[in-house]
């Protein structure tokens, strides 16, 4: 039996049989190194913050040993000697107070650097000059360039430092990606907060959390954006779709939290096993937020007040009441200082006492009359009865309005300090009046009312005036945030921050900001221009808002200027305009 091969065509003239043809090679390809997967430094809210703080003491102490060694030509040995260490220790203290007066460890303003840097240096130069002011416990002013390397080296450091952490630090490397179970109204909540939070563009920098997504079981959610974020499934693919979005926590946002689902609930104890980190909203919104969301906890005590067993709570009551004593003295020699002068304005602009009292309620929701100095007109709420006071409120007048912009309206109350019905720090007393009203309004209103109210506190420090009930629903918050984790190191955090708004009139230049930016009408062409141009000059208005000056327009400016003031003015005419040209009264 033969067998035949494979048959070829055979060319005239050949004895061989052709070649079959062989088969095409594929291009070979070039092999690239596979790339090499870094952990991700996702950084936590404590880290990021416990990273400002020992970068910071770390860089104003070496630019002290430098300015040691530099300005003052000490030995080595001396300036890293024991002896020395009380000079690093100092340094370091002074460092803390001047951080904390110009809030240099608020997360959202440390990741932009338009905030950061200029307040970074503000605190290094606050500190430097501080230091050098501080006796004994410094190294000897003897030459002026230890005080010129000093200021040099600090500020240089903390200005490169703050400017790198800001460029850095807010990388997507460095974020904490956060998966939202719930996409109803805890989980849109937390989503708003968090965009409002910050001061700079980027609605989730500084807080270290980059938010990939929701998962929710309602129907009408599914492959639907919420609040800018895509709903990526339901709680039956929750430990997928994690482990796809390579996410390192899962925020549960859900309000009544006893009542969720058995199988949402096994579902995130498996996620939990598999290594992601749980967090439920209102924990998260705390810790970032610095206020408790009171709309979100259902009624979680344990989220509303504090329940531990801490040795030290007495102890704290008491130096808390020490304290109070001794800056309640200290402000009654700032207030006999003050009196002479607000006493002699009043009763040349606004004749009435310099004093006013009202009823407010304290601690234990028992009334008391709170002293302060007289803001408004005489009998301002004759007709009108208690109401908010508002933006642009015509009782107020103008010294009174200085007053309250930079709190010093509020300094007689250390007399009831003194009393021991209020405190220096504490959440702020309200009327009986509106007492009433937000308490059925607001949930756990009351709950303000188990410390002694304070001339400032935490929700004055992070919020303005009030004059809404959303806006008394935020203080409430704040308050409820400072009755569940007050501590001394929080209430220096609040004096601090206090001082600096008065000292640094952050106030006056928000209030300077907006009546610049405000529009009003011009009182001679009666045009909407901005406040600041109308009081240099009131020249014809161009479309590309430029004021130009002409002489007749400056003869009128002193003769019109009494109107300026005006919210209008009438309409402009011929025969009382005498710009060269005016579109409105076709003159020219």
């Amino acid at each position: 039996m033969s067998t035949e091969g494979p048959e070829f065509p055979v060319e005239s003239g050949s004895c061989e049989p052709p070649k079959p043809p062989q088969a095409q090679r594929p291009a070979r390809r070039l092999k690239l190194p596979r790339p090499i997967a870094l952990p991700g430094m996702r950084l936590r809210v404590s880290e990021r913050r416990a990273l400002l703080f020992v970068v910071d003491v770390l860089l104003v102490n070496v630019a002290l040993f430098f300015a040691i060694r530099l300005g003052l030509n000490l030995a080595p040995s001396i300036a890293q000697s024991w002896f020395a260490v009380r000079w690093y220790l100092t340094l370091t203290a002074v460092w803390i107070l001047a951080a904390l007066f110009f809030d240099c460890y608020n997360l959202a303003q440390a990741a932009w650097s338009v905030r950061s840097v200029p307040y970074g240096v503000l605190a290094a130069l606050s500190a430097a000059l501080l230091y050098t002011a501080i006796p004994v416990l410094t190294p000897p002013l003897e030459t002026r360039r230890y005080v010129f390397y000093l200021l040099l080296f600090m500020v240089g450091a903390i200005a490169a430092w703050r400017a790198f952490y800001a460029q850095v630090f807010v990388q997507p490397w460095f974020e904490q990606r956060a998966l939202v179970v719930g996409a109803g109204w805890s989980g849109r909540t937390l989503v708003q907060a968090l965009r409002t939070s910050s001061a700079s563009p980027n609605p989730y920098r500084g807080t270290g959390y980059e938010l990939v997504g929701f998962v929710d079981d309602d129907p009408e959610f599914q492959n639907a954006v919420v609040e800018g974020l895509p709903v990526l499934g339901d709680h039956h693919h929750l430990r997928e779709i994690a482990a796809a979005h390579q996410v390192n926590e899962i925020i549960v946002a859900i309000t009544h939290r006893h009542a969720i689902n058995p199988d949402l609930f096994a579902a995130l104890l498996e996620c939990q096993e598999r290594g992601f980190r749980l967090i439920t909203m209102p924990v998260l919104y705390e810790r970032l937020l610095g206020r408790v969301p009171v709309e979100h906890i259902g009624r979680d005590l344990q989220m509303l007040v504090w329940m531990g067993d801490s040795a030290g709570e007495r102890v704290y009551t008491l130096l808390k009441r020490i304290v109070d004593l001794v800056l309640a003295l200290l402000g009654l020699v700032a207030l006999g200082v003050l009196v002479p002068f607000v006493a002699l304005i009043n009763a040349l602009t606004c004749p009435g006492p310099l004093f006013y009292r009202q009823e407010r309620v304290g601690q234990r929701g028992k009334p008391y009359w709170m002293i302060k100095f007289r803001s408004m007109v005489p009998d301002a709420e004759k007709g009108t009865g208690a109401v908010w006071a508002c933006e642009g409120d015509k009782r107020i007048t103008w010294i009174g309005r200085a007053l309250r912009k930079t709190r010093l309206d509020e300094l007689p109350q250390v007399l009831n300090v003194l009393l021991g019905e209020m405190s220096v720090i504490g959440p702020r007393p309200e009327r009986p009046e509106f007492v009433e009203q937000l308490a059925r309004e607001l949930p756990f209103y009351r709950a303000r009312h188990a410390l002694r109210p304070g001339i400032t506190g935490w929700a004055q420090v992070q919020f303005d005036y009030g004059n809404s009930m959303q806006d008394a629903l935020v203080k409430l918050e704040y308050d409820l945030y400072y009755i569940k984790h007050a501590s001394l190191l929080l209430d220096l955090r609040i004096l601090l921050r206090t001082v600096s708004v008065m000292v640094l009139l952050k106030g006056v230049w928000a209030a300077w900001r907006a009546f610049c930016s405000s529009p009003r009408y011009c009182p001679i062409h009666s045009m909407p221009v901005p406040r600041f141009a109308r009081i240099m000059c009131c020249g014809t208005w161009r479309s590309s808002t430029r004021l130009r000056w002409s002489p007749s327009s400056a003869r009128m400016t002193a003769r019109k200027l009494w109107r300026i003031w005006r919210p209008s003015a009438a309409p402009c005419t011929p025969s009382r305009c005498s710009a060269p040209s005016c579109a409105t009264c076709a003159r020219g």
